[in-house]
């Protein structure tokens, strides 16, 4: 029998730390301030205070497998956990600074933080569950340059105080090195555990050209919050091959984005629809003024992108690709990108093409079944919800009973998403599985409804949601908030869905808002509507 004469070389990210701090010193790191101000680092620092940080955990008792908390915006510091933390054996689990109190209490017991890394900042934040959480060390980042007070550590002399010299310590591929808990929208929050192994596999998936497509000359720009599923990431690649790293603080608002386009000139952005939508208007409602830099790359996941806005930013010079993916997929599951055989096409093709989820990811399996188990046919037209297993999908949800609900009996997760996919193999979710409308026996997708109720020209935002109904079990409620100063009835939205709606499938009720709720992740909060609309 012939063997393998590869050798044996655990997979690592402290590789990826290590190739930054050799090949990469002068790369940039920018950070704003909560005082707008911007403050820069070097790779070379933030690969020496990476490995600071790491000794300094260990001198002050870190176990291998001990979790570290943060609490913090996108700056250089959070990078430092990142990278310092596993570096040490320990685990960071970034904290959701936009849940409420008690609920970040929960996430931190249930992961049991030993210790907390937080922006001064936040500490108004901290000290309403302070009460709830046993930290044995509180380490504050003086990130808008106060004096760190008395009864915390000091995260600059914290690093300063590190014994000198550090290794690494010892682990394998399979070793935890990051947690994120899921939104819970639909019930508690769940612990994702990523690994070395699944964090540089889906690092070396994700950054394909058709994919990130990133490389060394870019500028990165994340918008996408450090504590969303490790900021979708990005963080992983941009170390790796030295790509210069702008970091927008708490400031993410779109005209102070913009500034920082300007003053940066970012090449590549990432961030949620919320985002991209407000500064939209922005750019529309003044173009001298509001620009964005030159052929600029946008990344959007989080939540469905219409086409209208998609072609917005398409008309202001900027490169749109959405994906598809969940925390529990490390998260990248799918990215849209135009394949050979679609180079030709029209400008309304690609951009429906681009309005999809794209196509799933290398290294990974996917599939759709439907209510019986039934695998599903890609031809546009079965739906079923999507199903996933490989190396960077998690297979059950930390200190959590196996939920048969998430898993299948042969090992795939089930996403909750259903979707459709076409002969080319690109994603159209239709919507998630408690979203979805059965009108008298027959399926209406919301999303696909919102998408085209955005596309017209007052309308701001629009969430759809199935409500009871006596005749027909469910029925499709519009919850719309127009745009400043412009007006829409519900006759005339109804008509405007009526090109791409059959008139049964047309909501019943209209419900005009100041703002659809959001959850903490960006994503419209439909729980919230069902239980102010539902009855």
């Amino acid at each position: 029998m012939i063997r393998s004469t590869m050798q044996r070389a655990p997979l690592s990210i402290n590789q990826l730390l290590e190739r930054a701090g050799r090949l990469f010193p002068d790369s940039e790191i920018v950070s704003r301030r909560p005082d707008k101000s911007l403050v820069r680092h070097s790779f070379s620092d933030f690969y020496r205070r990476s490995r600071q940080l790491a000794s300094a955990l260990l001198a002050a008792g870190l176990q291998k497998g001990d979790r570290v908390a943060t609490l913090s915006w996108n700056h250089y510091a959070h990078l430092e956990c990142y990278f310092g933390i596993p570096a040490a054996g320990g685990v960071m689990h970034t904290l959701n600074l936009r849940l409420a109190p008690d609920e970040i209490a929960w996430i931190a017991n249930h992961a049991k933080d030993r210790f907390l890394i937080i922006d001064d900042i936040l500490l108004p934040l901290y000290e309403q569950f302070r009460a709830k959480l046993p930290f044995e060390q509180v380490i504050v980042v003086p990130f808008s340059g106060a004096k760190v007070g008395d009864s915390f550590v000091d995260y600059e002399a914290f690093l300063a105080g590190a014994p000198a010299g550090f290794d690494y310590v010892a682990h394998e591929e399979d070793d935890p090195i990051s947690m994120c808990y899921t939104s819970g929208t639909t019930g508690r929050p769940k612990g994702v555990v990523y690994s070395h192994r699944s964090t540089v596999i889906h690092t070396l998936m994700a950054n394909q050209p058709d994919h990130w497509g990133l490389s060394a000359k870019d500028r990165v720009l994340p918008v996408t919050p450090m504590f969303h599923a490790n900021c979708w990431g990005i963080p992983y690649c941009c170390v790796m091959l030295g790509i210069k790293l702008i970091f927008p603080g708490p400031h993410l608002h779109p005209e102070d984005l913009l500034a920082l386009f300007a003053a940066e000139k970012p090449t590549y952005v990432l961030g949620v629809p919320t985002i991209w939508l407000t500064m939209a208007q922005l750019l529309e409602s003044n173009p001298e003024k509001y620009k964005l830099p030159e052929g600029v790359r946008m990344l959007v996941g989080g939540a469905a992108m219409p086409e209208s806005l998609i072609r917005t930013y398409l008309k202001h010079g900027a490169a749109v690709a959405q994906g598809w993916g969940m925390t529990e997929t490390s998260p990248v599951g799918s990215i849209a990108y135009l394949k050979p055989e679609l180079q030709g096409a029209s400008e309304d093709e690609r951009v429906a093409r681009f309005a999809t989820a794209g196509v799933p990811a290398p290294i990974m399996d996917l599939r759709i079944v439907d209510d019986e188990g039934r695998e599903q046919p890609w031809d546009n037209k079965a739906v079923g919800e999507i199903q996933v297993r490989g190396p960077f999908i998690t297979g059950s949800y930390h200190d959590v009973p196996q939920e048969p609900e998430k898993f299948t009996a042969d090992g795939w997760l089930r996403t909750g998403d259903v979707a459709a996919i076409d002969a080319h193999g690109y994603i159209r979710i239709a919507d998630r599985t408690k979203d979805l409308i059965k009108s008298g026996g027959e399926w209406i997708s919301s999303v696909d409804m919102e998408n085209l109720l955005m596309a017209h020209p007052s309308v701001q935002e629009a969430a759809v949601i199935a409500i009871p109904d006596p005749k027909w079990s469910e029925r499709p409620l519009a919850c719309v908030v127009l745009k400043p100063g412009r007006t829409a009835t519900a006759e005339e939205l109804r008509l405007h869905l009526a090109v791409k709606f059959a008139k049964w499938q047309l909501p019943d009720r209209f419900e005009y808002l100041d703002a659809i709720p959001r959850t903490s992740t960006g994503k419209f909060w439909k729980v919230k509507l069902r239980e102010r609309f539902g009855a």
